[in-house]
């Protein structure tokens, strides 16, 4: 076999009847032996494992669907097996129904070839009806926004009344003057307050007969008055303005401090700046 130069040239054919050398020869993939030209294929020399790469498919008439048998397992098993893990009835109609047209009248069979989808609706149409005006094509569908409450936020900005803006210093002066006379209404209403609970208890002491000989002081001017009634008097008259208390307030000009009696403005700044100021 082979020549001087190749001793190993070229193999014998492995049937019986043939054994030709073969320099090309041809190796079975099923049982794995040598063969020449002509004994090559399975039926000619006669592969005992030629159903190994055999492939069978058995379509189940429930669900539709390709079942591949094994060539060493029995079909009944693999049948009971697909049956019992992966049939589903519910895919029969789908695989077997054939898709048409949705065209109302068209009874076009929609295939490979001839299917269109629609670039407006999204849908598939046979070639005939293929463009807009012939299917009748409502047009592309509205996006829905993915956040539902920016447009209930949105909404709610709308609906809200747009706040008028100070433009002008006089406006701003009006508002300060405002709250200022509010807040002095509020501190002559608690002051008239506790003027009257004072009198309630000087009168109540008064009728349990051990309160004779007191006597009140302003805490404005710190002026002495023999009765309450003398004293609501003074502070009417002297201390309050339509109503609203006649507040004098005295401020340190170093630190801007206010202090309602002078004495004690004195000492502030005797103590606090040592006796010097701007003013």
């Amino acid at each position: 076999m082979g020549t001087p130069a190749f001793p190993n040239l070229g193999k014998h054919c492995f049937v019986d009847d043939c054994r030709q050398i073969d320099f090309l020869p041809f190796t079975c993939d099923c049982c794995h032996q040598v063969f020449c030209l002509d004994h090559r294929s399975y039926n000619r020399h006669h592969c005992p494992k030629a159903n190994k790469n055999d492939v069978t498919v058995v379509v189940c008439p429930l669900c539709a669907k390709g079942v591949r048998l094994i060539p060493d397992e029995d079909p009944n098993i693999t049948w009971e097996s697909h049956v019992n893990t992966e049939c589903d009835p519910s895919n029969y109609e789908k695989a077997t129904k054939k898709r048409k047209c949705p065209v109302p009248g068209c009874r076009e069979i929609l295939t490979f070839s001839n299917t269109i989808k629609c670039r407006e609706c999204t849908i598939d149409h046979c070639l005939k009806h293929r463009f807009g005006p012939d299917h009748k094509c409502p047009g592309r569908k509205k996006p829905e926004s993915a956040f539902q409450f920016m447009n209930f936020r949105t909404g709610n900005r709308k609906d809200e009344p747009k706040k008028p803006s100070a433009t002008s210093s006089s406006s701003w002066a009006t508002n300060l003057f405002k709250a200022a006379e509010a807040g002095m209404s509020k501190l002559s209403s608690e002051f008239s307050q506790t003027l009257q609970m004072g009198k309630e208890g000087s009168s109540a002491t008064n009728r349990n007969g051990s309160g004779s000989g007191q006597v009140e002081q302003c805490p404005q001017c710190s002026l002495k008055f023999s009765s309450v009634a003398a004293l609501i008097s003074h502070v009417q008259k002297i201390h309050e303005k339509n109503g609203v208390m006649n507040l004098t307030v005295d401020v340190c000009p170093r630190c801007s401090k206010g202090f309602r009696d002078p004495v004690s403005l004195v000492e502030h700044v005797e103590r606090e700046h040592r006796g010097t100021s701007k003013a």
